[in-house]
């Protein structure tokens, strides 16, 4: 029986990943910054410090990794502050969900960008934990994020279900033991291998409904 529900945000909730693009590249450059479709595969769902690792190894030139998280959130939050993108039914499942069961939200991303996020897409309030993989020993695909938020809800991880749509993110879930319904992300969608090991797989948000909850 479920009691709690998680969510990712980024590509989940909010449609991010082109933003963060956007970010990218306005903060060094499309000729200076040469980011692959596969680079940003290899970041979904990680921590500050990975993606900031991988484009300081693109940059190769010395750039330190403090320099490089700044400059790319400066660029991010500027763009959520002016309209953040949400994903096809994110509003609505959190109609749904909310003040039925409890709400957490586990983000690859800094606290900075989730509350300006939140803010913006007008989601305050709604999601108590809110944990980043910043504060965790190890980011995704490590299980450390959902081991500390369902200990913190106080809820067996068992009786969790987590919505994630990342590789990293789904990997998480699953090594934590909790229950993943996986969205695949619509850009770089996980592997079937992967998404076999989720206990339910959509299409999209819209086809969340409280039943499947109680079949988990």
């Amino acid at each position: 029986m479920i009691e709690a529900v998680v969510f990712d945000m980024d590509g989940l909730l909010v449609d991010s990943e082109p933003l963060w693009q956007q970010a990218r590249i306005a903060a060094f450059g499309a000729e200076r910054l040469r980011w692959t479709d596969a680079d940003q595969r290899e970041v979904m769902g990680s921590s500050t410090q990975a993606w900031a690792r991988q484009i300081q190894t693109k940059l190769d030139d010395g750039t330190p990794t403090e320099e490089i998280i700044e400059r790319v959130l400066d660029e991010l939050v500027a763009l959520y502050r002016r309209e953040v993108p949400l994903m096809p039914g994110a509003n609505e499942i959190l109609t749904l969900l909310r003040g039925r069961y409890p709400l957490g939200l586990a983000s690859g991303s800094p606290y900075r960008l989730i509350h300006a996020a939140l803010e913006s897409a007008g989601w305050d309030g709604i999601f108590d934990p809110m944990l980043s993989t910043d504060d965790m020993p190890r980011g995704k695909p490590a299980p450390d994020i959902y081991l500390a938020i369902t200990a913190r809800m106080g809820v067996p991880v068992e009786r969790t279900a987590v919505i994630e749509d990342s590789t990293n993110g789904i990997l998480s879930g699953v090594a934590a033991g909790v229950k993943v319904i996986a969205v695949p992300a619509r850009d770089h969608p996980a592997s079937d291998d992967v998404l076999s090991q989720a206990s339910l797989v959509l299409s999209s948000l819209h086809d969340f409904s409280l039943d499947m909850l109680r079949d988990l």
